[in-house]
């Protein structure tokens, strides 16, 4: 296993949020929006994004497994197709395992393999 920062979940606030779906909401509505302490849509998405194509780059041609948490994978799979957005990041079970198939840095599929206890 290795573990590469980039694919951390984000932080949203540096303190619990009273409200974490009005919370969540917000950066949605507003890439660029953060709260105190947290990290914007567009900051976590970039981080996320340079840590996936340079293990795309060094695992060219190899199937490889990415574990990360749902709002991170959803800014990533959003970068590649904006479809991907909070309404599906709202639709996510936990967990849920999705593949995605790249060729070269273009995502040319995403299949959902699995979501949740009991589903296969």
């Amino acid at each position: 296993m290795i573990i590469k920062e980039g694919f951390k979940e984000r932080r949203l606030s540096e303190k619990p949020m009273e409200d974490f779906q009005a919370a969540i909401a917000k950066v949605w509505e507003d890439p660029t929006f953060f709260w105190e302490g947290g990290e914007s849509n567009v900051a976590a998405q970039k981080r996320g994004v340079q840590a996936l194509l340079n293990v795309l780059e060094e695992y060219e041609g190899k199937n490889i497994v990415v574990a990360t948490h749902g709002n991170i994978m959803v800014l990533l799979m959003n970068f590649f197709d904006r479809s991907y957005d909070f309404l599906f990041w709202k639709s996510l079970g936990m967990p849920d395992i999705y593949e995605l198939v790249f060729q070269g840095k273009k995502l040319i599929k995403v299949e959902r393999i699995w979501n949740g206890p009991g589903e296969c």
